[in-house]
């Protein structure tokens, strides 16, 4: 789900990979064995299983889209694109992606869900602002992306967040208020807090990637403050807690975890272009496995969910009238796991093939409808 493949960083693509791997495990465990064999309650997101790492993906995408959208407008510059035709495509690529997370939503969450304002509709969003933050100074991306985060917190609390999740998802009436808030600050990834990741990618892209250690510092500070208020959560206000008892939390994604997220992601990137990019030493078969995934990251995005998902509910109509009467409960989570593993396997060997027959894909469908 990057910008584009010009000025590719091997340390990006191989993050980016990373990130598609956990999607998928979590993913196909979540959808397929979230409730199995447990009389009641959820995973929560998966958080009833300790080792899967949840939270991971979503933040590393939506960071890494903002440095992938710096790197591929720097390269535009150099080759002499006119500012214009920088400004139309990034337009277009972004209401490309959200229009396709509009259609993905009814095609393989159900139509119902039109508008629970998933990741990729975050990402389209994510190019609309870009295309504003690229003419302004980095420290006012920065300051935007700060404020998206402050307050976030007292939105939820005047939007009444928890009454859009009560069933443990985001339910919404199909109107106007219910939709632009979940749009700001009640979806699954809202503008307020989740545009901070790419306009903090963006702005520190250039710094991480030449090897600065500004941004290892705002990382490891970032990392620092959200520990800090892990440990102080109780003591603080609402306006900073939105109300919520658990401090860290994806939905809604709490101060902590932003912050968390967001400095782990910038130290991980920075560590990486340290070693990957910059040492020889360093094993080029992971390079060459991770780039083609993460070159086809949007095609892996929708591929795998319709992998999982679709049997799942063409089995439950099937069998019960009801599509998603399989959701969560359709088996054990180690056979999850193990389908995961092979679905990953053979989406390797799928986007290396894509690339080596130039076969047609979500990323050739973006750039022949925007470029």
């Amino acid at each position: 789900m990057s910008a584009g493949s010009a000025g590719r960083q091997a340390s990006i693509d191989v993050l980016r990979a990373a990130a598609i791997g956990l999607m998928v495990l979590i993913h196909f465990v979540e959808n397929l064995s979230g409730r199995y064999g447990r009389v009641d309650g959820t995973l929560g997101g998966v958080g009833g299983v300790w080792w899967l790492p949840t939270g991971v993906a979503a933040a590393t995408f939506s960071f890494l889209s903002g440095v992938s959208y710096r790197l591929w407008v720097t390269t535009e510059v150099r080759r002499g694109r006119s500012d214009g035709a920088i400004a139309k495509t990034t337009v277009r690529r972004g209401l490309f992606l959200i229009g396709l997370g509009f259609a993905f939503n009814v095609l393989v969450w159900l139509p119902e869900d039109v508008f629970n304002w998933d990741i990729l509709t975050l990402v389209g969003c994510g190019l609309l602002a870009l295309e504003a933050a690229r003419r302004m100074p980095s420290a006012a991306v920065i300051l935007a992306a700060a404020l998206a985060i402050a307050v976030a917190p007292a939105m939820r609390v005047v939007a009444g967040y928890s009454d859009f999740w009560v069933t443990g998802g985001f339910d919404y009436d199909f109107s106007l208020s219910d939709v632009m808030l979940g749009w700001l600050v009640t979806g699954y990834f809202p503008i307020f807090p989740w545009l901070a990741y790419p306009l903090v990618g963006f702005a520190l892209g250039p710094d991480i990637l030449s090897k600065a250690w500004r941004p290892v510092l705002i990382g490891g500070g970032l990392v620092a403050a959200s520990a800090a208020m892990l440990l102080g959560w109780s003591a603080l206000p609402s306006v900073l807690t939105g109300g919520e008892s658990k401090a860290w939390t994806m939905f809604p994604a709490s101060t902590p975890y932003v912050l968390g997220s967001l400095g782990g992601v910038i130290v991980a990137l920075a560590f990486l272009h340290r070693t990957i990019d910059t040492d020889v030493s360093m094993p080029r078969p992971l390079v060459a496995w991770t780039t083609p995934l993460s070159r086809h990251s949007l095609s892996m995005y929708l591929l795998h969910h319709v992998v999982h998902l679709w049997p799942l509910w063409i089995f439950g109509l099937a069998t019960t009238g009801e599509p998603t009467s399989l959701w969560q409960v359709a088996m054990p989570v180690a056979v999850a796991v193990s389908l995961s593993g092979i679905f990953l396997l053979a989406a390797v060997v799928l986007c290396r093939e894509a690339d080596r027959r130039q076969l047609p894909t979500a990323e050739s469908l973006m750039r022949w409808v925007c470029d």
